[in-house]
């Protein structure tokens, strides 16, 4: 049996008969190779959504029966999350707008003079987020091994009687890559630190259990996990998030609001995830990212791993002869991945070839640093601590291509034929931006 039928089928998606438009004319189907920004929703979560919209209503607030079905639908996703989590017991879920979101939710929760651990190789939600702690940007490690070395030394420097917070992402959003999450969380723990997993790139390829990697929080966002936007998750210890300030205040986080005699007002807040999710709650978007993790528990992670392998395997067997086109990694070629590979190609701007890619034939990549600027850097050679946005042309940014449980072979072997027809004939057409885009596509 061949590789190419060895692996499970991918799952329906929406988008996949969207049709685009080319530069010389002509309409082509739209080969979506950008799920490491957002993925497409699964036919199955907007089934259930649609399935669930007739019965909207207010959520822990109303007596009708509609409220009562959503707020049974909204606790029923944070237990269904929790499960797809590998959560403990005494874990939260807390329900949030993105992975940005939940990491700046972590991030007003620290205790007072907690020291933050943070790799420079972050996507900028979990690097960002801790400017009101003790940082310390660890460099960029060249292997798994050297990872936990440096976070180690890290550690080991610390004041071992304060705080201590590590934020590590699973799967780098750059080059794919799978980060030692176990190893880490051992050696944070060890030292007496805490460790949050960024697991916007990993849950939607990987398994994720908190119990198992023995991670005191993990956060994701719904919309790379094939749910629709605005939906995201925080789930883990409830200390820090019990003794913090409501990260909003307003309804639903309150427990009892009083008028005091001076005329102000007194109030006593939740402790359980209420407390961090004032305001009218975003159950459609907690029952998508439900729905999501079922949909891909019900798949199953073993088969939709070995999917994404042949994916990558055809990738890089595609373009392993292709002169001048170099993919970017941290830890070697070798190292296992998600469906996430970014490269430079010689001779092209990358935002030119993107967008070559795109008016040339229908193929959705990323050019750019990729909202992981310090790591792009370090990777292309230059100066992590260098100045520039993500706009820099020619040689500092990169091009990415994506992919997951809903691509076809099709598109990946589309992207393959146009990387090779592009290198193989650079000189095309200039737009009135100056752009360049080939001057014929097949």
């Amino acid at each position: 049996m061949s590789v190419a039928t060895s692996v499970c089928a991918p799952l329906p998606v929406l988008g996949g008969d969207v049709i685009v438009p080319l530069a010389d004319g002509r309409e082509v189907p739209y080969a979506a190779l950008d799920y490491a920004a957002s993925a497409p929703a699964l036919q199955r979560v907007w089934d259930d959504v649609a399935a669930y919209a007739p019965y909207y209503g207010s959520v822990h607030r109303g007596a009708g029966y509609l409220s009562q079905l959503s707020t049974e639908l909204f606790e029923k996703a944070r237990r269904t999350v929790a499960g797809f989590l590998g959560c403990r017991e005494d874990d939260q879920v807390v329900f949030t707008r993105s992975t940005t979101d939940s990491l700046n939710l972590l991030a007003a929760a620290l205790p007072e003079g907690c020291q933050v651990f943070v790799f420079e190789t972050e996507h900028h939600a979990a690097l960002l987020p801790w400017r009101h702690a003790r940082v310390s940007c660890l460099p960029a490690p060249r292997g798994p091994r050297e990872a936990v070395a440096l976070l180690e030394r890290a550690l080991a420097d610390r004041d071992p009687h304060g705080p201590a917070l590590v934020c590590v992402t699973g799967a780098s959003n750059v080059t794919g890559e799978l980060w030692p999450v176990a190893e880490l969380a051992a050696a944070a723990h060890a030292h007496g630190a805490r460790i949050v997993l960024d697991a916007a790139q990993l849950a939607p390829h990987h398994p994720v259990s908190v119990r198992d990697l023995d991670v005191d929080w993990v956060a994701f966002s719904g919309h790379k996990l094939y749910a629709p936007f605005g939906s995201g998750v925080l789930a883990g210890r409830a200390d820090w998030l019990r003794d913090a300030e409501p990260y909003l205040a307003g309804g639903g986080a309150s427990r009892s609001v009083v008028r005091r005699p001076d005329g102000g007002v007194e109030v006593a807040w939740h402790e359980g995830a209420a407390r961090h999710e004032a305001g009218s709650p975003n159950v459609i978007g907690a029952h998508a990212i439900a729905s999501a993790c079922q949909a891909l528990t019900e798949a199953g992670f073993e088969n939709l791993v070995a999917r994404e392998r042949h994916l990558i395997d055809r990738v890089r067997a595609g373009l392993a002869d292709v002169p001048g086109v170099r993919f970017l990694s941290l830890f070697g070629a070798d190292a296992p991945r998600v469906g996430v590979l970014s490269f430079v190609v010689d001779g092209w701007d990358s935002a030119d070839f993107a967008t070559a890619l795109s008016t040339g034939y229908g193929i959705g990549v990323r050019a750019g640093l990729f909202c992981a600027h310090p790591l792009v850097r370090t990777l292309l050679g230059g100066d992590p601590a260098a100045e520039g946005d993500c706009e820099t042309p020619g040689d500092l940014n990169a091009v990415r291509v994506s992919f997951g449980a809903g691509t076809p072979d099709e598109h990946v072997d589309r992207f393959v034929r146009a990387v090779r027809e592009l290198v193989a004939t650079p000189c095309g057409q200039r737009t009135a931006d100056g752009r360049r885009v080939p001057a014929t596509a097949g």
